[in-house]
């Protein structure tokens, strides 16, 4: 686009340099035309019904009359014009004027009116030269209007792309920073859930040995709950005193009252330690109830944040 505009730009310059100069070029065949037409009508038909060859010769000088005169004058300024102008063109017609002139005249021939044709024809050649630079001149200017119409154009969709390139670019910015959240945010969600997994790994191996240990002695108490009961269930024995009597050797009994304590100590035992199961099982639920919600949704946000840097 730059080089055709260029082009056309020095196209342009080249061609209002040689309008002016084939403006001058015309002005100076016409102005010696008209003289011509206006100066030599006269001489010429003095000097071309009779045939005068003798007189050049005898002088040796070819300016006799004013006709010689207005030749001269003609010639020199078609080449004062061609020095001028740096036109090779009207060097060549000057060059062609004086040898008409000169054979012209020795043929008895009336040069002036070849010389009229000669410019005539010279007129009518830059005539045509200069139409058909005009024609390219309209050409390139029409293709310069073209083209700036095309830069506009074009520079409005730079514009416009510019405007998109620097959203895009400000949009790029903000997402970048919310990557960077987003992961942030996940390497904390996975940490915390790695130390709830451990705490959560911790708390149920507790559950398990209290479990443990809490039905080994529920069993062991309930155990020994049924034995004493077994024992003591059946009553102490009956003494009958008797006044007459000699007393008996002293025999063993059942120790009924501290029986009776132990059992009682035993129950309440049974009681804290069924208690203490029932509430370790109660905690146990609730912890793993809490940690398959947190974790679902530590998952779901997970998921969703990963699709977010995705």
């Amino acid at each position: 686009l730059e080089t055709v505009r260029g082009d056309c730009m020095t196209t342009a310059a080249d061609h209002e340099a040689t309008l002016a100069a084939r403006k001058e070029e015309l002005t100076a065949l016409a102005e010696a035309k008209k003289m011509l037409l206006e100066t030599t009508s006269g001489a010429a038909a003095q000097t071309y019904a009779l045939v005068q060859l003798n007189g050049a010769t005898a002088t040796g000088s070819s300016l006799h009359t004013s006709a010689d005169l207005a030749k001269a004058e003609v010639v020199t300024l078609v080449k004062r014009l061609a020095r001028e102008h740096h036109s090779a063109a009207l060097a060549q017609l000057a060059s062609r004027i004086a040898a008409v002139q000169q054979f012209g005249a020795s043929a008895g021939q009336d040069p002036f009116a070849k010389v009229k044709a000669m410019i005539t024809e010279m007129v009518a050649k830059l005539e045509a030269e200069a139409g058909a630079d005009a024609t390219e001149k309209a050409y390139c200017d029409e293709q310069l209007t073209k083209t700036q119409e095309k830069k506009e154009e074009l520079q409005f969709d730079l514009s416009k792309l510019t405007s998109k390139i620097d959203q895009a670019s400000s949009r790029s910015v903000s997402l970048k920073a919310d990557v960077k959240q987003f992961q942030s945010e996940l390497a904390a969600l996975t940490k915390s859930q790695a130390e709830m997994d451990k705490i959560r790994y911790e708390t149920h191996a507790d559950y398990v040995t209290a479990k443990a240990e809490l039905e080994q002695g529920l069993e062991g108490v309930r155990k020994a709950l049924s034995i004493l009961r077994d024992y003591y269930g059946s009553g102490a024995a009956m003494l009958q005193d008797s006044a007459e009597q000699p007393a008996p050797p002293q025999k063993f009994s059942k120790a009924g009252g501290v029986g009776t304590s132990i059992i009682g100590i035993l129950e309440v035992v049974e009681s804290d330690f069924a208690k203490s199961l029932a509430k370790e099982e109660t905690e146990e639920e609730d912890a793993e109830s809490e940690y398959q919600k947190i974790s679902q949704e530590n998952k779901i946000s997970k998921t969703m944040k990963e699709q977010d840097v995705k």
